[in-house]
Formats: structure tokens, C-alpha cells, sequence
């Protein structure tokens, strides 16, 4: 399911109803009365936040029990290493792998409030496109403190992330995180500066033909990677006349899949279908398939784009002198004491969930 950008505020900022009694009654047993020698317990400690729909959350301290309502944030809670904390996630939720294996509280559209109630979350984290104004509305009757999220390009990807570290309480990884994804799109802009871009068509479906608006994330994405849309629309995803594309005539036809093995399933199917033989992309086979990561406003989104940029221009990506001196310089350094393996083991861990490599 793709993450749909949408600028209208679906999560306005609200004041926030909190009913701790209710939340306590459906989550906690009956506290026994304290006697006159017990200690008073301590306040929950809590600091305020604004997300993204520029609401104010105030959100415990620490974060320990996380419920994500929507996959890109799943992804985002492990690439920052935190997934012990993620308690819960949706149907949807299916990358890394592991995250299949957390409690599901339903969908993204319907999840299940009982589920999620009985999880005791410190923190629910929403994306604004890809849950409801209703789901909002019920965790805020239940006092339950949410956080949601909305990043339409590439760069409020990147920050959107390191500013979700900050409310997580892992700052660190967040701008370490943010450092690494902010290097490899450098290094790819600085492959792909001497070329012209190519012109591509995203296609979201093929029947109804339907692509992505100049202003997505997805759009964003594909000028990362050296490219531009042909599709000049304000809509998020605006429905194509195959007669307008063949007029357009894109160079290369750009497909998302999950599964590497029908790498060109999509555009065989497509290429028998009436008209589609009149594009010289068609005719060429110039197409590329590439993650569905791309679909995800989450940190993997680099790693998709980097692998467009390598389908659409693989004369970027000859060997370079500074890459032949970058290796010399890495065979010439010494091992890692084996003393020291264990302070770098949480950061490989990190850029391994994080996936981003080339």
C-alpha cells in the first residue's frame, strides 16, 4: 500500500482530550490503597512536543512502549534502532521482516483501539495521509499521547526523522542517522551532475493509468535519482490518457515491486496492451524496476533512489579516481582492535536496518 501525500491538514490541531481515568480503568488492575508509611508515587514525568500537523503532544518519559499505525514509521523505528520498544504495528507493517512478528492492531484505516489499549503505549505514532482524523480523535479521548508525521519530499524525509529521534529520546542516532542518508544523496548528486536528466513515467497502476503529482515525495525521489516526471499535475495521483503519454514520450518507464522476481512482469503486461507499442520506451525496453521503498517516506527511500539512478544512468557509476583512492586508503588502515567490536556493534546494526548501503 503506498504512503499518499496530501497537503490539506487532516490532523488540525486539536485540543486534546485527556481521560486518564478512562485509559486507567481499561488498561490498569485496581492500584490497593496506600497505608500511611507508603511513599506517594512519583508524577509521570512528560515533555511537550509539536508534530508535524502542528499540534502540541505531550509525551512520557521515557518512550519505552511504541505502537506505529502506519509502515513507513515502522521502518523509521528500526533504522534508528529501537524496535525492542516498538510493541505493536499494522497488517501493513511488513519491512524489516521482523516487524511481521509484532503484535498487529489491525489496519491503517481500522485499527483496532481495544488492541492498541491494551498494549499500554507510552507513544502512538501516525502518519497524516495514511490514517484517519478519526483514529486521532479516539486515542486522544483515550489519552493516549500520539505523534504524527508528515513529510512530503526527500529532505523532510531526513529531518522528519531525526526530529521523531528527539522525541523518542535517541537524538544521537537520529542526526548520525540523518548524516549517513545526507552523505550517500551528496555522493549521488555529485555522480549525476554532469548528465541530463531523464524524463520518466511513474506508474502507480496501469489500468486506470495512474502516476504521481509534481509535488509527492515519490516525485522528489525520481529527481534524486537523476530524472523527471512528465506528469505536470498539483493532484497527488492524477489518472493519465495513454494518448497524452505517447505524446509525451517519456524515456523510460519507471515501475515499484516488492518482489525482485517479477522485475519485468509489470511492463511485459503492460507492453501487449492496445497503444502502449507507440512509445519508444515500449519498443526499446527502457524501463526500471525498482523497490517499493520508494513508496515508503522512511529512511530506506534512499536506497530506492539510489538504485533508480543506477538503472537510468549507469555511465555515473564507472569507477572514479577518488573511489580507487578511497580504497587503497581503507586497505591501508589497520584492523579494528577486537576491544573496540562491541561499541561499533549498535551502529552496524543501524545502517543494516537502515538498509540505505548501496
Amino acid at each position: 500500500m503506498l504512503h499518499r501525500t496530501n497537503k490539506r491538514n487532516r490532523f488540525a490541531p486539536r485540543k486534546t482530550l485527556l481521560v486518564p481515568l478512562l485509559f486507567a480503568a481499561c488498561c490498569f488492575p485496581p492500584a490497593h490503597a496506600q497505608t500511611s508509611t507508603s511513599n506517594p508515587p512519583s508524577s509521570p514525568v512528560y515533555k511537550e512536543f509539536v508534530d508535524e500537523a502542528g499540534r502540541t503532544v505531550r509525551v512520557p518519559q521515557p518512550v519505552l512502549r511504541i505502537v506505529s499505525l502506519a509502515p513507513s514509521l515502522t521502518e523509521t523505528i528500526y533504522a534508528l534502532g529501537l524496535q525492542e520498544r516498538l510493541v505493536g504495528d499494522t497488517d501493513f507493517c511488513d519491512f524489516p521482516p521482523d516487524a511481521q512478528k509484532k503484535t498487529k492492531v489491525g489496519g491503517g484505516l481500522n485499527p483496532s483501539l481495544e488492541q492498541i489499549v491494551a498494549l499500554r503505549p507510552d507513544l502512538v505514532l501516525l502518519a497524516k495521509s495514511f490514517n484517519r482524523i478519526e483514529t486521532l480523535h479516539a486515542l486522544e479521548t483515550l489519552g493516549i499521547p500520539s505523534y504524527g508525521t508528515e513529510p512530503h519530499s526527500v529532505q523532510e524525509i531526513i529531518s522528519s526523522t531525526e526530529r521523531l529521534a528527539g522525541v523518542l529520546g535517541v537524538p544521537d542516532a537520529g542526526a548520525a542517522l540523518g548524516v549517513d542518508l545526507q552523505r550517500h544523496l551528496t555522493d549521488l548528486q555529485q555522480r549525476l551532475s554532469p548528465f541530463p536528466p531523464r524524463r520518466v513515467l511513474f506508474i502507480v497502476w496501469s489500468d486506470p493509468l495512474i502516476s504521481i503529482g509534481k509535488d509527492t515525495f515519490i516525485a522528489d525521489a525520481i529527481r534524486h535519482a537523476g530524472a523527471t516526471s512528465i506528469v505536470d499535475s498539483s493532484q497527488d495521483w492524477p489518472q493519465m490518457n495513454l494518448e497524452e503519454v505517447v505524446r509525451l514520450q517519456p524515456d523510460f518507464l519507471v515501475f515499484a515491486s516488492s518482489h525482485s522476481a517479477s522485475r519485468t512482469s509489470d511492463f511485459d503486461v503492460l507492453a501487449e496492451r492496445p497503444g502502449w507499442q507507440a512509445l519508444d520506451a515500449v519498443r526499446n525496453r527502457r524501463f526500471a524496476v525498482i523497490s517499493d521503498a520508494v513508496n515508503r517516506p522512511a529512511p530506506r527511500i534512499v536506497a530506492a533512489i539510489e538504485d533508480l539512478a543506477r538503472q537510468l544512468h549507469p555511465e555515473a557509476f564507472a569507477p572514479r579516481p577518488e573511489d580507487e583512492k578511497e580504497k587503497k586508503n581503507a586497505a591501508a588502515e589497520p584492523l579494528v582492535p577486537a576491544s573496540e567490536v562491541g561499541s561499533n556493534a549498535g551502529d552496524s546494526a543501524s545502517r543494516e536496518a537502515c538498509a540505505c548501503a548501496p
